[in-house]
C-alpha cells in the first residue's frame, strides 16, 4: 500500500472562525444543515455506501490530511463588501464590540423615518441563520424607540451578563417594502487567562448530549474550558470495525479521527458488502471477517475453513498473489487455513482475499497510526492593528493532522479567508495578515493526541490630530468644505448630527493618506448641522459645526392670481401661510396698518418655523379687506398682500303661491330673495308636508332652475303646505314662509254598467253602478241625461242630485228612440259622462216568465219539526207576472203558510214547521199567455218512536240472540239504526253494547256468566234517537254450568244484488268556465261496471272529462264547460244480474260582464241580440 501523498504547497488559507452558538441552540438549523450534508453526499458515493449524514471529510481514503469541505467563508466574505457599500436605510449602524464574562453590552441601530409611511421590520439574527427575536429573555432583551421630532426610529440588542460561547459574528437586518439593508458587526467575550491543562484528545471528542437537540455535535470548545486535569484512565482495547459498524453514521468521522483511521472510505465500503446477505458458499465452511484491525507495527491472523480440505488455497492482496516470507507466514491446521501478517505498516493498509478452486473470499485490513503530540507549545502574542502575526508550534510528526481554534471555534481553511495555515514538516503555523482587535482571542492548536492554547492581544497605534475640522457659515447654494488631517492612514466615517452620512452626488467625501474631506456643492438648508469625523478603531472625533442661511420668502402659490381667499360668514379662517428663510424670519400680520398680534383674539396670528397663519374664529361681513404680511430675518425681508373676501348664504325667498290644483298634484310660483348673499343664485329646493304634520320632504334632488314648480304624488284630500329654499354657491338659505294650505281634490271616475231596467210606452228605468274610483271629495249623486234620437241637445232628467243607482225617465213619446248617459258628482265638479252604447225604444216589450230554483232547492228540502222555513225564489218576467203556489194539488191555507211576493221573487214562510207542512209546493208564474212552472218537495222530520216489539229468541253460553219490530212510525224519515243496551238486573244501569246498527234482529256477547240480563233498543233516524226504548219483557239468565251450548244452524246467505241506484243524479245547473260534477251512487253484487253516456253517446277518452268510482259514488267531473256541454247524461251499470241506467240534465250558465244570466241574457254595450235555445 503506497505511502499517502503530501501536497505541494505548504501554505493553505483559512477563513474566519464560524459564528459562536446563539444564547439558545436552535435544533431546526441542525436539521437543515444535516439534510444539505446528506444530499451532498449521495451524489459524492454509490447508494448505501455511506449512511445519510455523513460528511465529506469521511470521503478521502489513505491521505494523513483530512479535507474539511467548503466553508461559508466566502458567503461571509460577500456580505462584509456589501456592508461596506453605503446602507440606503440605517444612518447608524452597530458597531462590533467586546465585553467581559458576566457584563452586559447594547447594540444599536438607526433608521430614518422621513420617507418612510410605516415603522420598517427589522430582525437580529446570530450567525447566518438564528433569528434571535425568538430567543428574547433573559440575557437577550430587544427594545425599539421612535422619537417624533426628529423622526428617528432607534433599535436596540442588549446581551445581558455575557456568556463565552455569545462571542462571534451577528447580522442586524432592516426592511421597507422593496428597501433591504443589513450590517453584520462581532462581539469580542473575554475570560480570565491562564494556562490550559493537557488533555486526552479522545475524551475531548464527546457527545455534547445524550438524546437532546445537538446530540450527535462535535463540542470542542470542551478542551479549553477545562481547568481540571483529570488522571487519565488506562482505556481498554476498541475494536474500532465493531464501533464503526455500531455507530451513527454522523459519527464516523469522529470515530475516525479518534483511532487514526486513514481509509475510512475503504471501510465504509466493506460496512456496505458486510450488510448484504451473504449467500452460503460451496467451498469455505467459514470465511474470513468483513474487516481486520491492527496497529501500527502489530501482528495480524487472517483464518478461513474449507468445506474440503483438498482444494488448493491463495492468498491475494489488491490482486497481487501472495508468496510465503518472514512478513507472510501460512499455516494448515485440517480444513483451517491461516496467513499472519507480521510488523503491520501502512502499507499493509489493503483489500486482502483468498480463493479455493471457484470461489472466493475477501476482507479488509486497517491499520491505525500512533497518536501525533504536541512537542513544541504555542506562545502568547502581542500585536498592533495592522500588524502580521504568526502563531507557530510543533508536532510529532510530519504532515500530521492539525485543528486550529479561536475561542474554541475550529478555524476552517478557505480560499477567501483573513488566516492562512503554513505548513513545514511538524511546524504549524497560523498567519494573520493585517491584525484587527477583532483578531484578539485565545488560539488553541488540537491533534490526535494533544493540544495547546495562546493570548493574542492586538491593540491601536496612538493617534494624533495634525489639522483639525473648523466651524462654518455658508449661505445657500454656496459650497461646504471640511478637512481634517491625522497622524496615521486610517478610514473613518463621517456623521451628521449623530448619523451616518452617505456620499452622493450632493456630497462628496475625499480620503487621501492622511487627509479626510467633505466636500458639498450647492448648500441647502438641512445641510446644517453637527459634522463629525470619527477614525475607525478609535474613541477620537473631529467635530465642526455648519451653519446655512437664507433671506425669508413668502410661498403663495396656492391662492389666486389676485391673492384672493374666500371664506364663508359664521366659519372659521385658517389661513397658513408658507414661508422659507434660515433662520427662520419672524412674520407680522396688519390690516390698515393695524398690527395683528398673536393671542387668542378673535383675529389673531400664529408663527412657526417654516409657516405663519393668520386665524379668524368667526368670520363677519366686516371681515372683508386687504391683509399685509411682513417676514424679516437676518438675511433679509419680504412683504406680501392678501385680500380675503367673506360669503353668506343667501337670505329666504317670500312665501310661495299655489295657483291651480289638481287630484294629485299642484303648480306653484315665487319670487327670488332679495339678498344673494354675495353669490348668484344657483337654484331653489322645494319642501312640502302635510298640514297637520310637522315632517318636511324634499321633492327635488337637482337644483330647480326656474321659479315655478310643480308638485305631483300628493294624497288627495289632504291638506298640504309648500315652502322654498335658495341655493348659492355657499350654501342654502333658511326656509320661505309656508304656502297657505291646500287640498287636492279630483272628480270621481265615470259610472259603470249602465243598463235598462225596464221600459215601457212612456217610460224607460235606467240602472247603474257607482263610479270603480270616487276620491276623497266623496259622491255627492248622480245626474241622468237623454237625448232624442237625430239631435245633441242633452235634457237633464233630474232637478236634483240622485244618491240611487236607479231612474225612470217619464213623459216620453211612445215609439220614440233616445240616447242616455250618466254621471258622477262632487265638490270638483262632474265625472265624464257614462254612455248607454244603443238607442232605446220607448215601447214595453214582453218578457216570458222563467223561475230560477235555487240549486239547493232541486233536491227534497228538509227541515225538522220546530225549524222554521224560509224560502226565497227568484222569477222573471214582464210585465209583471202573476203568481199562484199550490200544495199537493190544493191551495194553500195562508194562515199556515205566508207567502210574500215582489217583482223579481217570491218567498214561502213558515214559522214553525210540523210534518204536516211536509208535501209537494207547485209554483205557476204567469205573464198573459206565458206561463212558467217549478215544483218544491218539503219534507218536515221528526224523531221516530221506539221498536214495537223486542224479544230474546235464545241464550247459550255467554251469548243472547235478540229481535224487535221497527217501530210504526219512522218520523216521517227513513230509519238509519238502532242502538241496543243491556242492564244487569242487579244494578239495574244500563250500557250501550251496539250503535247505529241496521238490522232488526242481533247477538250479544261476551256476557258476565251467573247474572241476569235486560236489553232495551233505541230507533234512530236523520234527526236522532227515539226519545223512548222498547225493553225486553223476561230477562236473559246466563247460567253457570252444565248447559250444553248448541250451535245454531244457519243457511248461506246469498250476497248477490242486480245493480240498483241508492241515489240519483239530478238535473244540474253549471257555469261557463267553472268545472261541474255529477254524482250518484249504485250497490250491487257482483260489482257492477259503470259507463257514462251524454246524449246516449258513451264517453270515450275524452280529455274533458274525469270519472271515478269509490265505495259505490260515481262521479263525472266535466272540465270547464261551456254551453255545448249541457244535455242529458247517463249513468249506466251493469253486471251479471242485470242492468240500470239513470239520467239527468245539464244545464251550462253564461255569465256577462259580472251578471249571471241563466235565463235570457241581457245584452250589454257591443253585444249582439241573438239568442239560440
Amino acid at each position: 500500500m503506497p505511502e499517502p501523498t503530501k501536497k505541494e504547497e505548504n501554505e493553505v488559507s483559512a477563513p474566519a472562525p464560524a459564528p459562536a452558538p446563539a444564547p439558545a441552540p436552535e435544533p431546526n438549523k441542525e436539521k437543515e444543515a444535516g439534510t444539505t450534508r446528506a444530499k451532498d453526499e449521495e451524489e459524492a458515493s454509490p447508494p448505501s455506501a455511506l449512511p445519510p449524514g455523513m460528511g465529506s471529510r469521511a470521503l478521502e481514503r489513505k491521505d494523513s490530511e483530512w479535507s474539511l469541505g467548503e466553508s461559508p467563508a466566502a458567503e461571509e466574505q460577500d456580505k462584509q463588501n456589501a456592508n461596506s457599500q453605503l446602507s440606503t436605510l440605517f444612518v447608524e449602524k452597530p458597531q462590533t464590540g467586546s465585553v467581559k464574562v458576566g457584563e452586559n453590552i447594547t447594540f444599536i441601530a438607526k433608521v430614518k423615518a422621513e420617507d418612510l409611511l410605516r415603522k420598517p421590520t427589522i430582525k437580529w439574527f446570530k450567525g447566518k441563520w438564528m433569528d434571535l427575536a425568538s430567543k428574547a429573555g433573559k440575557h437577550l432583551q430587544l427594545k425599539e424607540t421612535f422619537e417624533r421630532q426628529t423622526r428617528m426610529y432607534t433599535f436596540e440588542m442588549q446581551i445581558i451578563k455575557a456568556k463565552e460561547n455569545y462571542a462571534g459574528n451577528y447580522r442586524c437586518e432592516v426592511t421597507y417594502k422593496d428597501k433591504f439593508d443589513s450590517c453584520t458587526f462581532d462581539l469580542e467575550v473575554h475570560e480570565s487567562t491562564g494556562t490550559t491543562p493537557n488533555i486526552d484528545i479522545r475524551s475531548a471528542f464527546k457527545r455534547s448530549g445524550d438524546g437532546q437537540d445537538d446530540a450527535g455535535e462535535l463540542d470542542f470548545s470542551g478542551l479549553l474550558k477545562r481547568r481540571e486535569v483529570k488522571q487519565q484512565e488506562e482505556e481498554p482495547e476498541v475494536d474500532v470495525w465493531e464501533l464503526l459498524r455500531n455507530a451513527n453514521p454522523s459519527e464516523y468521522e469522529k470515530i475516525a479521527f479518534q483511532y487514526g483511521i486513514t481509509d475510512l472510505r475503504g471501510m465504509l465500503k466493506r460496512l456496505k458488502r458486510m450488510r448484504r446477505v451473504e449467500k452460503k458458499s460451496a467451498a469455505f465452511a467459514k470465511i474470513l471477517d468483513p474487516a481486520y484491525q491492527v496497529d501500527k507495527g502489530g501482528r495480524v491472523r487472517f483464518a478461513v475453513e474449507l468445506a474440503d480440505p483438498k482444494l488448493e488455497v491463495k492468498w491475494y492482496k489488491n490482486g497481487q498473489e501472495i508468496r510465503p516470507s518472514t512478513k507472510y507466514i501460512f499455516e494448515h491446521k485440517g480444513c483451517e487455513r491461516i496467513m499472519f501478517i507480521n510488523n503491520c505498516g501502512l502499507t499493509d493498509d489493503s483489500e486482502y482475499y483468498v480463493t479455493a478452486g471457484d470461489e472466493k473470499c475477501s476482507t479488509e485490513l486497517f491499520v491505525r497510526e500512533p497518536p501525533v503530540i504536541v512537542t513544541k507549545q504555542l506562545e502568547d502574542t502581542n500585536a498592533y492593528c495592522g500588524e502580521r502575526v504568526q502563531l507557530e508550534c510543533e508536532v510529532s510528526e510530519d504532515d500530521a493532522n492539525v485543528k486550529w481554534f479561536k475561542n474554541g471555534e475550529e478555524i476552517i481553511p478557505g480560499p477567501k479567508s483573513k488566516y492562512r495555515i503554513k505548513i513545514e514538516g511538524k511546524k504549524h503555523i497560523l498567519i494573520i495578515d493585517e491584525a484587527t482587535k477583532a483578531d484578539g482571542a485565545e488560539y488553541s492548536v488540537m491533534t490526535t493526541g494533544g493540544q495547546s492554547s495562546a493570548k493574542l492581544n492586538v491593540d491601536l497605534k496612538p493617534l494624533k490630530i495634525l489639522t483639525p475640522l473648523t466651524d462654518q457659515i455658508v449661505h445657500l447654494g454656496k459650497e461646504i468644505y471640511l478637512k481634517c488631517e491625522i497622524s496615521e492612514n486610517l478610514s473613518g466615517k463621517w456623521t451628521k448630527n449623530g448619523l451616518p452620512i452617505q456620499e452622493g452626488d450632493h456630497l462628496k467625501i475625499v480620503h487621501k493618506g492622511r487627509i479626510h474631506k467633505l466636500v458639498i456643492a450647492n448648500a441647502v438648508v438641512e445641510d446644517e448641522g453637527d459634522y463629525v469625523f470619527a477614525p475607525d478603531s478609535y474613541s477620537i472625533t473631529l467635530p465642526a459645526k455648519v451653519h446655512v442661511i437664507d433671506p425669508p420668502k413668502i410661498i403663495l402659490d396656492g391662492l389666486d392670481a389676485d391673492n384672493t381667499v374666500t371664506v364663508i360668514a359664521g366659519s372659521k379662517l385658517r389661513l397658513e401661510i408658507p414661508i422659507t428663510g434660515e433662520p427662520p424670519p419672524k412674520a407680522i400680520w396688519s390690516r390698515a396698518d393695524k398690527a395683528i398680534t398673536e393671542g387668542s383674539g378673535r383675529i389673531r396670528a400664529e408663527s412657526y418655523p417654516d409657516s405663519s397663519t393668520l386665524v379668524i374664529d368667526v368670520a363677519e361681513r366686516d371681515d372683508s379687506g386687504v391683509y399685509h404680511i411682513n417676514l424679516k430675518n437676518e438675511a433679509g425681508e419680504a412683504h406680501a398682500n392678501i385680500k380675503i373676501k367673506v360669503v353668506d348664504i343667501p337670505d329666504p325667498p317670500v312665501a310661495p303661491n299655489v295657483t291651480d290644483v289638481g287630484d294629485d298634484w299642484c303648480i306653484m310660483t315665487w319670487e327670488p330673495p332679495a339678498y344673494d348673499g354675495g353669490s348668484p343664485i344657483l337654484g331653489y329646493f322645494i319642501e312640502r308636508k302635510k298640514k297637520q304634520s310637522s315632517r318636511w320632504m324634499r321633492l327635488n334632488f337637482d337644483l330647480c332652475k326656474e321659479t315655478t314648480f310643480e308638485p305631483k304624488k300628493m294624497i288627495e284630500g289632504v291638506a298640504y303646505e309648500v315652502r322654498i329654499f335658495a341655493v348659492n354657491a355657499i350654501g342654502i338659505s333658511k326656509p320661505s314662509t309656508p304656502s297657505k294650505p291646500f287640498v287636492p281634490l279630483a272628480v270621481t271616475s265615470p259610472p259603470t254598467l249602465l243598463t235598462v231596467d225596464s221600459v215601457t210606452d212612456t217610460t224607460v228605468t235606467m240602472k247603474w253602478r257607482p263610479p270603480d274610483h270616487i276620491g276623497a271629495a266623496g259622491l255627492d249623486g248622480y245626474v241622468l241625461e237623454y237625448c232624442f234620437e237625430g239631435t245633441a241637445d242633452w235634457i237633464v232628467a233630474n232637478t236634483e242630485l240622485i244618491d240611487k243607482t236607479k231612474f225612470t225617465i217619464t213623459g216620453l213619446p211612445m215609439d220614440a228612440r233616445i240616447f242616455v248617459r250618466v254621471k258622477a258628482v262632487n265638490k270638483a265638479g262632474a265625472s265624464e259622462p257614462k254612455y248607454y252604447s244603443q238607442p232605446i225604444l220607448v215601447k214595453e216589450i214582453i218578457e216570458r216568465p222563467k223561475i230560477r230554483i235555487p240549486r239547493h232547492l232541486k233536491q227534497t228540502y228538509i227541515r225538522r219539526v220546530g225549524e222554521a222555513v224560509n224560502l226565497v225564489i227568484p222569477f222573471q218576467g214582464k210585465p209583471r207576472p202573476e203568481l199562484t203556489w199550490k200544495k199537493d194539488g190544493a191551495e194553500i191555507d195562508k194562515n199556515q203558510i205566508n207567502i210574500r211576493n215582489s217583482e223579481t221573487d217570491t218567498i214561502i214562510f213558515i214559522r214553525k214547521a210540523e210534518r204536516s207542512h211536509s208535501g209537494k209546493y207547485d209554483l205557476q208564474v204567469k205573464v198573459e199567455k206565458f206561463v212558467e212552472t217549478a215544483s218544491i218537495d218539503i219534507q218536515i222530520v221528526d224523531r221516530p218512536r221506539p221498536p214495537q216489539l223486542v224479544k230474546i229468541e235464545d241464550v247459550w253460553g255467554e251469548n243472547v240472540a235478540l229481535s224487535w219490530i221497527p217501530p210504526k212510525d219512522d218520523g216521517n224519515a227513513a230509519i238509519t239504526g238502532y242502538t241496543i243496551q243491556k242492564a244487569d238486573k242487579k244494578s239495574m244501569e244500563w250500557f250501550t253494547v251496539i250503535e247505529h246498527y241496521h238490522r232488526t234482529s242481533a247477538t250479544i256477547t261476551e256476557l258476565v256468566i251467573g247474572n241476569e240480563y235486560y236489553f232495551r233498543v233505541f230507533a234512530e233516524n236523520t234527526c236522532g234517537l227515539s226519545e223512548d226504548a222498547t225493553m225486553t219483557k223476561e230477562s236473559a239468565v246466563i247460567a253457570k254450568d252444565g248447559k250444553i251450548y248448541k250451535n245454531p244452524v244457519y243457511e248461506d246467505f246469498d250476497f248477490t244484488e242486480a245493480p240498483m241506484f241508492t241515489q240519483p243524479l239530478v238535473n244540474t245547473y253549471a257555469v261557463a268556465g267553472y268545472n261541474a260534477t255529477l254524482n250518484c251512487s249504485v250497490r250491487g253484487n257482483p260489482k257492477p261496471k259503470i259507463t257514462w253516456m251524454k246524449n246516449k253517446v258513451a264517453i270515450v277518452d275524452d280529455p274533458r272529462y274525469r270519472m271515478f268510482s269509490n265505495q259505490g259514488v260515481c262521479t263525472l267531473e266535466i272540465r270547464k264547460p261551456s254551453p255545448y256541454d249541457g244535455g242529458t247524461y247517463c249513468c249506466k251499470a251493469v253486471n251479471d244480474l242485470g242492468m240500470v241506467e239513470i239520467e239527468c240534465k245539464l244545464e251550462v250558465k253564461v255569465i256577462y260582464q259580472g251578471i249571471n244570466t241563466p235565463g235570457q241574457p241581457v245584452f250589454l254595450e257591443g253585444q249582439q241580440q241573438v239568442l239560440k235555445w
